[in-house]
């Protein structure tokens, strides 16, 4: 990229999270990421570039040890020109979501990663003459705690998505409670990823995204985006899944469209083409967790059936899924535990604060960095190198539990015999398909107390909310025991 022949109309609004913004190119299959930050922050050029480099050299040394070399994009940090920036900014603008425009992108520096779009091209370089289909998943934390140090009961029996999803609809962040729990979508069992997946679709809110040629076509932004439209989202599919079927329109074809989107994800995602070691972290979920969260509707339902539901069939351990949920289960103690720990950290900060460099807290991340997080011990020795070890693990088990993953999706040509990418079959076509992971910065250490916090309103809400719910149903249980139940003979 020739960052001195910069022109702010080839690049357009791709997407933002809270602390990065993304435009793209559109001709080439790059992206440029920006940080944003509160109007009344500023960070000097130096703080700016090393943020950035420390993106990057986290994504090189630790993340793509973890999850494998493929599935891991780091990029490269450019510097652009000031005046591109700025109208670019003015460019986009219009195109922000208003909840996002709290901060503003950083124009000052110059500074951005430039990074491949996934939303275009994977791993492997995709024919520019063929259609891609994009699908972003947000999995969130496939487990429940299952520390020692865990003291509400509730977080033992339901997961941080489910509770959190209450406090979310009732401070207005979304307008209704999702169907969509991790448990489900990370617990192998066809079944459950495939209600997971379709709860995703019937209600995105940030957990789901879907891009065509690289333009979002799917996808909530925020509380005041429109309905989803599975019509018109089965239009967009239909050619990729069904391209030479006479499928006429209407709901039957909607239903079939979506089943096979469906299905297709899900075979993707238990699928496995590059190896990371996370396996060296741990066989699996711990046996002390429960499989199967009490808020799951897909879990509810057949409990109220009489049925017991299906708690896993296994993940298999190659696939990206499976390495994910390892390195989240970096997170022992639950941020009950960790944070004593933390504060003990504090303390010596407190009383030496020219150490926080050598401790490694706002990097360097490197090969030293990585293999410390390879102690899985628990048993708290009482010193300093043990509670720094733990919050570094909880730092990178947060990312895992917030990355995002890319599914990219492109019909074979017609000898698929010389497909160089690994394929997956439909009903009605055969697809290229590469998997990679994205928003991997490594979650800031001064975050840990808001976490704290954050974790114990989410359980009071939720507990409060369910006792409400108890009542409610106890009071119409009530004014109903005057009804009379006649029996049939059969």
């Amino acid at each position: 990229m020739d960052e001195g022949k910069m022109d702010e109309n080839e690049w357009g609004y791709h997407g933002e999270g809270n602390k990065s913004l993304v435009v793209a190119h559109a001709q080439r299959c790059v992206v440029l990421r920006f940080l944003k930050f509160p109007p009344n922050r500023k960070k000097t050029l130096e703080e700016i570039l090393q943020h950035l480099q420390n993106i990057v050299d986290f994504g090189k040394n630790v993340m793509k040890e973890f999850l494998g070399e493929n599935y891991v994009h780091c990029g490269e940090v450019v510097q652009l020109p000031l005046d591109f920036v700025k109208q670019l900014c003015l460019k986009i603008q219009s195109e922000r979501p208003e909840s996002r425009c709290d901060k503003d992108l950083d124009t000052l520096s110059g500074y951005a990663l430039c990074l491949p779009n996934l939303a275009r091209l994977q791993t492997y370089r995709f024919a520019e003459h063929r259609p891609i289909l994009c699908v972003e998943i947000k999995p969130k934390c496939g487990f429940i705690p299952f520390s020692s140090d865990v003291t509400q009961e509730t977080k033992r029996r339901v997961c941080r998505y489910c509770m959190h999803q209450h406090l979310k609809v009732a401070t207005g962040k979304w307008q209704q409670i999702s169907k969509y729990c991790p448990l489900d979508l990370y617990s192998g069992n066809k079944q459950r990823m495939h209600f997971a997946l379709k709860s995703l679709l019937q209600e995105a809110q940030n957990n789901l995204k879907i891009f065509k040629n690289g333009e979002l076509i799917y996808g909530c932004r925020d509380v005041c985006s429109p309905v989803a439209d599975w019509s018109e989202l089965a239009h967009h599919l239909k050619p990729f899944f069904f391209p030479s079927n006479g499928l006429a329109s209407g709901p039957h074809c909607t239903r079939a469209v979506i089943r096979e989107l469906v299905h297709v994800i899900t075979r993707v995602l238990l699928s496995g083409s590059d190896r990371g070691r996370a396996g060296v972290l741990r066989r699996g979920p711990s046996p002390r967790g429960p499989h199967v969260c009490e808020a799951s509707p897909f879990s509810r339902s057949l409990r109220c059936q009489g049925k017991i539901p299906p708690e896993r069939s296994g993940l298999p351990k190659d696939c990206l899924l499976y390495k994910t949920l390892q390195v989240q289960m970096l997170d022992m103690l639950d941020i009950e535990g960790l944070y004593p720990l933390y504060r003990r950290v504090e303390r010596y900060l407190e009383e030496f604060p020219e150490e926080r460099k050598a401790l490694q807290i706002d990097g360097p991340y490197d090969g030293a960095f990585y293999q410390k997080l390879l102690d899985l011990s628990t048993e708290d020795d009482g010193t300093l190198a043990f509670a720094l070890t733990k919050v570094q693990q909880y730092r990178v088990s947060m990312t895992a539990k917030d990355c995002s993953i890319m599914i990219a999706l492109s019909p074979c040509l017609q000898d698929a015999s010389h497909e160089p990418r690994p394929v997956v079959p439909s009903s009605g076509s055969r697809l290229a398909f590469s998997v990679s992971v994205l928003d991997l910065d490594l979650k800031p250490y001064d975050s840990i107390p808001h976490q704290y916090k954050l974790d114990g309103k989410i359980t009071s809400h939720y507990s409060k909310a369910m006792r409400a719910e108890g009542a409610m149903l106890s009071a119409r249980f009530q004014e109903g025991e005057d009804c009379t139940l006649v029996l049939h003979k059969v």
